[in-house]
């Protein structure tokens, strides 16, 4: 298999391999051709062209997501790389382990008004863990700032950013890499990676812990994890310990305390000095309640930590301690130092869950078809052993008032909470998935990104859930739009429908406007597997916030 001529292209992808990358996105472009002719000079990685570059790099996030490893994503020089930033900040702040390599014009073309060049050197500064920006010159300088970056990715996980200029001629071959990679040592993410917490320093909080009967755990988003998940069960054995997850946590148990904005969002303020923790113990991503976040910054826990191998996550804004390990390193630790307690509060939120629950499954028996009807009916239909992703803002802050299968993993992208990756997200979610993967959206956030169906690699058994309440329905619920007389310009109201985006991508449409039409359709919807499928569900768009509303006083 021949190689580009040009020894940078050889080195970054040569250097990819070293590092196992198993999967490359690239999009097609002309300056970036030596790192596509190299590409194919390693059959054993599997590439992938995606046109529009923010959906190629939403693809390789949710790729990434999906499989637990780094994905690579190439692109050609000027604003194309601009176009992967949005991905760039979520996997930022997701830790995804996603690595842009940009095509460049050469140094001296820059800024004297050559086509599709921009400075592009630093340009990802803001949320990268590292950048390698090479030469066309110094070969040893080039796998010195390569493997720098690489390490730091391994290290930490999130996105990293290569810069390679490249000269004309594009297209030379030769018969020979000239370049020599170093093998890498195996790194499979075991607990023998990490450096152990010293234990006297572990002793001063386990004290604390111990003397408390007032303990919380909080976890937000988590890729799905048996040893956490056996270490957190573990915790329910402790009275005085209370365990709150998301649908994005991934981690079930009977005592733990799910849907936590169902839980909290009618408690008055000055009835949560009841349930407030004395120890505050966070773990995972983003955490999606808004009300739990407001709570805990005004009524804070004497006791703040966080466990994140990079993270210091401050999200109430009185962390007092960063455990710099895994989850599963620190509870191994922790766990030889800990008591129980015989009583504590746990109980307490356990009554609140039972009330709530009450609550709930009454508060449906008399509900209208809305967003939150439909949004019971897939809790209640959608099949087992599933990946399940949530687009923003809407459709994951409705999956959070209900309770998923311990056989459904959930995701969504909470890094940035924006709507414009999540449909391109999902389909590399698929790509990389052996379960079937559901997408559940809002419409805005499918038109956005309705260009995630422009790809080829999509699987056969790929679905999507789309409630069409005709635009941006959140904006009614919130504080603030509806009485600032611009509604318009906060919903995006429309009167779009999905069939044709389906029919010019092949897509089989579905599409219902009653619940008796939903249940009607849903069984052929779920069984059919030979195509991908998309149903759309009209809901009504002005009742949806005031079902909402209702049902968060109907709570009480």
């Amino acid at each position: 298999m021949k190689h580009s001529k040009h020894f940078q292209a050889q080195q970054v992808i040569g250097t990819l391999d070293a590092y196992r990358y198993k999967h490359v996105v690239v999009s097609p472009g002309s300056r970036n051709a030596p790192l596509i002719i190299e590409l194919a000079a390693y059959p054993e990685i599997k590439k992938y062209s995606v046109v529009d570059e923010r959906s190629a790099a939403f693809f390789a996030l949710g790729l990434a997501k999906q499989l637990q490893e780094p994905v690579a994503v190439v692109c050609t020089s000027g604003s194309a790389l601009l176009n992967y930033y949005p991905a760039v900040a979520e996997a930022f702040y997701s830790q995804i382990p996603i690595t842009v390599i940009s095509a460049d014009r050469p140094k001296e073309l820059i800024d004297i008004g050559d086509g599709q060049t921009i400075r592009q050197e630093h340009v990802y500064a803001n949320h990268i863990l590292a950048e390698a920006n090479l030469t066309e010159t110094d070969f040893d300088f080039n796998i010195e700032v390569l493997l720098k970056a690489l390490k730091m990715q391994q290290e930490k996980s999130g996105p990293i950013h290569i810069n390679v200029p490249l000269s004309e001629p594009l297209y030379e071959k030769v018969e020979v890499s000239t370049s020599v990679f170093q093998p890498l040592k195996d790194n499979n993410d075991s607990l023998l990676n990490e450096k152990p917490i010293p234990v006297n320093e572990l002793e001063k909080f386990a004290e604390i812990w111990n003397r408390s009967t007032r303990k919380m755990l909080v976890v937000g988003a988590h890729p799905p994890d048996e040893m956490l998940q056996t270490q957190l069960g573990h915790l329910t054995k402790d009275p005085s310990v209370v365990i709150l997850t998301e649908a994005t946590s991934n981690v079930h148990h009977t005592e733990f305390i799910a849907c936590i904005d169902k839980m909290v969002f009618p408690i008055r303020e000055e009835d949560f000095e009841n349930y407030r923790p004395e120890v505050l113990l966070t773990l995972g991503g983003m955490v999606v309640s808004k009300k739990i976040k407001y709570l805990m910054r005004k009524y804070p826990p004497k006791h703040h930590w966080h466990i994140d191998r990079a993270w210091p996550l401050d999200t109430f804004h009185v962390m007092e301690k960063h455990f710099e390990v895994s989850p599963q390193l620190f509870f191994s630790q922790f766990f030889f130092l800990t008591k129980t307690k015989e009583r504590g509060f746990k109980q307490k939120w356990l009554q609140l869950r039972l009330q709530r629950q009450k609550r709930h499954r009454a508060f449906f028996q008399e509900i209208t078809f809305s967003d939150f009807s439909v949004f019971q009916f897939l809790n209640q239909k959608l099949p087992d052993d599933l990946v399940i992703h949530f687009s923003n803002s809407t459709a994951i802050r409705y999956a959070q008032l209900f309770s998923w299968s311990e056989k459904q993993n959930i995701y969504a992208n909470r890094g940035t909470s924006g709507i414009d990756g999540s449909v391109s997200t999902a389909v590399g979610a698929a790509v990389g998935s052996d379960k079937p993967v559901v997408l559940v959206t809002g419409d805005l956030s499918f038109f956005y990104d309705s260009n995630a169906l422009w790809n080829q690699y999509i699987p056969k058994n790929f679905k999507i859930v789309l409630l069409n309440n005709g635009g941006g329905g959140i904006f009614r619920f919130i504080p603030g739009p509806e009485d600032s007389e611009q509604l318009d310009y906060f919903e995006s109201p429309h009167k779009l429908n999905a069939e044709q985006i389906c029919k010019m991508h092949n897509v089989r449409y579905l599409n219902v406007k009653t619940v008796e039409d939903l249940r009607e359709v849903w069984r052929d919807f779920i069984e059919i597997n030979n195509q991908v499928q998309l149903l759309e569900i009209h809901t009504p768009q002005t009742i949806n916030a005031v079902i909402l509303k209702d049902y968060f006083q109907y709570l009480n």
